[in-house]
């Protein structure tokens, strides 16, 4: 007879529903509490519409970064359902490394508002990368386990390739997390420029990039 611990870990994190119900709830208030990084200009501080138009003049940086981040959530988010569209089973360790992903999804509002308050910092910049980059580590170690363990579908076409394009595309963004850290040793806007468009290629459909490229 196994030990109590054990038998339970055998029946543990069997239901997929309730780990993907937590998750769309963490990444909605993650995406909620984004905004709340920014605030209304003192009143003290405007008295003409010049005035109002300076004070949001000077949130420019923390609207870029919100915009950012935003963006990054939603791509983590789509990141995640797409794994989940292929994995059919779950364990309690699938179960413990999605919740200590999303243990660094929450992190990324405070990343943004530091980010946005200290946006020439090498510092801010290195610890928003950092907090990206452990978020793209991680879910290729959901993905790796997942697939290694036998809860990914064996029907779906071309499984192989699936995976392969799963683990190519989470080492690209590490590596793009890396990169956009490094740049702040020329500029943190140059890293965030490159965050940027990074992001806004993936983000993009491809059929709409392609429209751009024939209007150019």
């Amino acid at each position: 007879m196994l030990p109590l611990k054990d038998e339970y870990n055998i029946f543990a994190g069997k239901n997929i529903q309730r780990i993907e119900a937590l998750s769309d709830g963490v990444f909605s208030i993650a995406m909620t509490i984004l905004v709340l990084g920014l605030t209304i200009p003192f009143l003290e501080a405007v008295h003409t519409e010049g005035d109002l138009g300076l004070q949001l003049l000077s949130m420019a940086p923390k609207l870029l970064v919100y915009f950012m981040s935003f963006i990054t959530l939603g791509l983590f988010w789509t990141g995640q359902t797409v794994q989940y569209t292929h994995i059919t089973k779950s364990d309690r360790h699938l179960n413990w490394i999605t919740i200590f992903y999303l243990m660094f999804i929450v992190l990324i509002p405070f990343s943004t508002v530091l980010l946005g308050e200290y946006i020439t910092f090498k510092l801010a910049i290195g610890v928003y990368c950092f907090n990206m980059l452990l978020l793209a580590l991680i879910l290729y170690m959901h993905w790796q386990y997942a697939f290694k363990s036998n809860l990914v579908s064996r029907d779906i076409p071309d499984y192989e390739r699936v995976d392969k394009a799963m683990r190519n595309r989470l080492i690209r963004v590490q590596i793009v997390y890396v990169v956009g850290a490094l740049l702040c040793f020329i500029s943190t806007y140059l890293s965030i420029g490159f965050i940027l468009l990074f992001q806004l290629n993936y983000a993009l459909p491809p059929n709409f990039r392609a429209n751009l490229n024939k209007i150019k």
